[in-house]
């Protein structure tokens, strides 16, 4: 037996944060996991430990095993749910003959105003920009 009573010890490293397994004995010859995060905060070393015994190991991991399930199951209902609304605006934009790739001109409305007039007023717009020079020509520059 090791120091402190270790029999295997494995380390997990994920962003900012180290994760020990450590399966110890302790005095009474009872086997059990401590999982140990360790991490840095406020330059102190923040540590937190459980402890799960030899007995309690397999319905401790089968908990974690029903919760992974259910996170996977989970992220798949979300990604169809996710698939199924871009091929409904696809399919909106493409029965409005509209390319979608290009993204629609934003339209502001004035206080009172309605969308229509707004619309209108956007559709009028010239995108030009005619740039007026405030200068006098001078005499000897002239165009």
């Amino acid at each position: 037996m090791a120091i402190r009573g270790e029999l295997f010890t494995t380390q997990v490293t994920l962003d900012k944060r180290n994760y020990f397994f450590n399966v110890k004995e302790n005095r009474n010859g009872d086997v059990f996991l401590q999982i140990v995060e360790s991490k840095i905060k406020d330059g102190e070393d923040d540590r937190r430990a459980i402890v799960v015994f030899a007995e309690d190991m397999k319905k401790f991991f089968g908990g974690m095993d029903e919760s992974l399930k259910f996170i996977e199951k989970e992220e798949k209902e979300r990604a169809k749910i996710r698939a199924e609304k871009k091929a409904a605006k696809e399919a909106k934009f493409a029965a409005q003959g509209e390319d979608i790739t290009e993204p629609a001109k934003k339209v502001y409305r004035r206080k009172g105003e309605s969308r229509l007039v707004a619309e209108k007023r956007a559709a009028k717009k010239d995108t030009r920009i005619h740039v007026v020079s405030k200068r006098k020509p001078s005499d000897s520059s002239e165009y």
